[in-house]
């Protein structure tokens, strides 16, 4: 279990082991991938309600979505985003969606839980962002939000899961 640096990355696009659509050869760094920030997000309703956390529990209930160019994040706020760009590990890769130090300076948390992402993916990534900052503060669609580490598996399997073929968040 190792993490991919450039050279295997580049590598593993050409063999189609790793596929991001649309691809920006610029946002490969020296061990990750940056994506980008979506145009879909889903706000929290106004809810005095107390929410059950249950297996059976519906987020899709107690927000909506919008689509926007930007929004504003209000100091201890919570939304969900999603990147721009679908990503499709082989079986044998797999990962950690992590936000960018830049942002949480100004207290951003991009990931804030479930970093992990299983092999054999595909889809966009649905981004759990707060602001735990003292200040609003306003994200545009485009902005490298997050940014994707690739490693390899022992063995091989594939996540068929609930978000499976997430487009929304």
């Amino acid at each position: 279990m190792s993490i991919l640096a450039k050279p295997e990355i580049l590598k593993q696009i050409k063999n189609g082991n790793i596929k991001i659509e649309p691809l920006s050869p610029n946002n490969i760094g020296p061990a990750s991938i940056d994506l980008t920030l979506g145009n879909y997000f889903r706000i929290f309703k106004a809810n005095q309600k107390i929410c059950d956390v249950t297996d059976e529990a519906d987020y899709q209930k107690v927000t909506k979505l919008i689509k926007a160019d930007s929004i504003v994040i209000k100091p201890q706020e919570t939304i969900l985003g999603i990147t721009k760009e679908k990503l499709t590990l082989a079986p044998n890769i797999c990962g950690w969606l992590e936000g960018r130090s830049r942002f949480a300076r100004l207290g951003l948390m991009v990931h804030i839980s479930c970093s992990f992402m299983q092999p054999g993916i595909g889809n966009q990534q649905v981004l759990e962002i707060s602001n735990m900052g003292h200040m609003p503060l306003r994200l545009r669609v485009g902005v490298k939000i997050c940014q994707f580490i690739f490693q390899t598996t022992i063995g091989k399997a594939r996540y068929q899961g609930k978000f499976s073929h997430q487009t929304t968040p």
